[in-house]
This record gives structure tokens, sequence and C-alpha cells, in this order.
């Protein structure tokens, strides 16, 4: 059951770069069948945020390779440096193609990039 509201009061929820950042990860999952077209069993996600310039990103990768063993982003892949060397991939999360698809090794490049 919703509380009524007062005429005279406001509801505030006030949050810190902590919180919003596990909002906006925990929404990212939600939805990453929506945002990325994949099946969120078959992915492993990946994310940083970078505060001073307001940069996030979000990747999905293949979880198992065809024998079941697992698959991780190779440690030369940065995401800080790719939050800086890779353009918004959209202007908005309200439209249909989000995301663009890069190759681990363009990423690997992208990475070292100064």
């Amino acid at each position: 059951m919703k509380k009524k509201l007062n005429k005279n009061s406001v509801r505030i929820i006030k949050i810190s770069k902590e919180a919003l950042l596990e909002f906006i990860y925990e929404k990212f999952i939600e939805d990453q069948e929506e945002y990325f077209d994949v099946n969120p069993l078959d992915v492993t996600d990946y994310f940083d945020i970078n505060f001073e310039r307001g940069d996030f990103i979000f990747c999905v990768s293949k979880s198992e390779d065809d024998e079941g063993k697992f698959l991780r982003l190779p440690e030369e892949i940065d995401l800080q440096n790719l939050m800086k060397n890779i353009p918004d991939t959209t202007t908005t999360m309200f439209e249909h193609n989000r995301y663009q698809e890069f190759t681990m090794e363009e990423l690997i490049k992208l990475s070292k990039k100064d």
C-alpha cells in the first residue's frame, strides 16, 4: 500500500557517488538483454566509472567458450583508458542501437592508446 503524500511534504532520496554507481550498474544488469541483445545467462559483465569526467562504461562478453571454460577480458584491457579513447556509443539509453561491438584486439589497442 502506498503512503499518501501531504501537500506540504517533499520526499527526497540523496545518494553518494558509490550508491549512484551501484544504481547505474544494477540497472544495466537488469536490462542487459534489452541494451545489448544478449541472453544474460551467457555473458559476463564488466564496468567502471570515472566520476571526474562523468563517464561510465559497461561491457558484456561471452562467459564460456564452446568447451565450457570460463572466459575473461584480457588483462591488457583497461576500462579507464577505454572510456577516454572510445566515443559515446549512444546519445541516450532510450534509443535502440545503444552499443558498438569491438574485438578483444581492438580493445587492447584502444587501452594502450594515450
